[in-house]
């Protein structure tokens, strides 16, 4: 059978960073942890792993005969200083720059194919409420837990994205990293909203990337701490000395930003191309476009570009009401910018 050194080969040949390997006992310890923030309300009402604690705590849910899990870690590259344009341009998180959850499958693919070249069944979980992939990632060795809750991994950081492969296969398994955070905290204090409420814990109702994907109107209170962003925040990653310096280049096929006045005039086609591969609070492209208002009521315009800005945002003020509400408060944060 391959070999646990064979199959890390692999994955690290396939673009992975680091490549773990654990047993598939159980999480019991996220288990309570997932059911207490639950019962306190932290989940801010998120689903994914919250929604049955139970099934993505446990293994041998997504493979009966489970015995081992292998975790990779894909990186994706840290935002660069934003470039100054004389357009409002949207902030999107470096994750979701491009499909970097279609690279991290392909990778950990290349291993499961291996394990059942030799015999084993094999499964590739990413980004999936199957499983609580840090906490699979942390008791793989591939990281240790930062006070941000992100799986920082030695020497490079947090950027990346992780999955796991669920086998049959009884393979060794690698020892969990120390912590290296130390007295730092420079994630808690930077959090523009203050959502990291103690180490390792988000308060995912003052959280700007999920509240950017909830339902229902932007909290008010948020909306100026939002500033430009339309899907994520990488605040408590940008501040963090150990994520500093990503050496992960330009891909090529990345979109870093988006035109925020061309954002909110697209058709529904048109901004599903651009933006589908997101998550989209009960796939209806008006949270995309609620989103994109608040973004440019906080926005720095001028000139023909207010002109344009304010001409767009009195097409939304007559249309669906909470757009109408986002549209209006807007148009008021400009207004309020504006010399007179």
């Amino acid at each position: 059978m391959s070999s646990t050194a064979e199959l890390r080969r692999i994955g690290l040949a396939a673009g992975l960073t680091a490549v773990g390997f654990t047993h598939a006992e159980p999480f019991t310890e996220a288990r309570v942890t997932l059911v207490e923030r639950k019962a306190a309300g932290l989940h801010g009402g998120m689903q994914f792993t919250y929604r049955n604690p139970e099934r993505s705590t446990t293994p041998t849910r997504i493979l009966e005969s489970a015995q081992s899990l292998i975790v990779g870690a894909w990186p994706y590259r840290a935002p660069d200083p934003h470039v100054s344009t004389d357009r409002p341009q949207a902030e999107i998180a470096a994750y979701a720059w491009r499909d970097h959850y279609g690279s991290l499958k392909s990778a950990l693919g290349e291993i499961a194919a291996a394990l059942q070249a030799d015999g084993y069944t094999a499964r590739v979980v990413a980004d999936d409420n199957a499983l609580v992939d840090r906490a699979a990632a942390i008791r793989a060795g591939v990281g240790w837990a930062g006070k941000n809750s992100n799986v920082l991994v030695p020497g490079h950081g947090s950027w990346f994205v992780l999955g796991a492969v669920v086998t049959d296969a009884p393979l060794e398994h690698d020892q969990p990293v120390e912590p290296a955070c130390g007295s730092c905290r420079r994630c808690l204090d930077g959090c523009p909203t203050g959502a990291i409420i103690a180490e390792g814990v988000v308060d995912a109702r003052r959280c700007l990337a999920w509240l950017l994907q909830a339902d229902g109107d932007f909290p008010i209170e948020f909306r100026e701490a939002l500033g430009t962003r339309i899907y994520g925040c990488d605040d408590c990653q940008v501040v963090c000395p150990p994520s500093r310096g990503s050496d992960v280049g330009m891909i090529g096929d990345e979109v870093t930003s988006l035109d925020l006045l061309e954002l909110l005039t697209m058709d529904d086609e048109a901004l599903l191309a651009a933006v589908g591969r997101w998550y989209i609070p009960k796939r209806d492209l008006r949270y995309v476009r609620r989103n994109a208002l608040v973004a440019l009521g906080n926005a720095n315009v001028s000139g023909d570009n207010r002109t344009e800005a304010m001409d767009v945002l009195a097409s939304y003020i007559g249309s669906d009401d909470m757009l109408a509400e986002h549209a209006r408060w807007a148009a008021d944060q400009l207004d309020a910018s504006t010399p007179h």
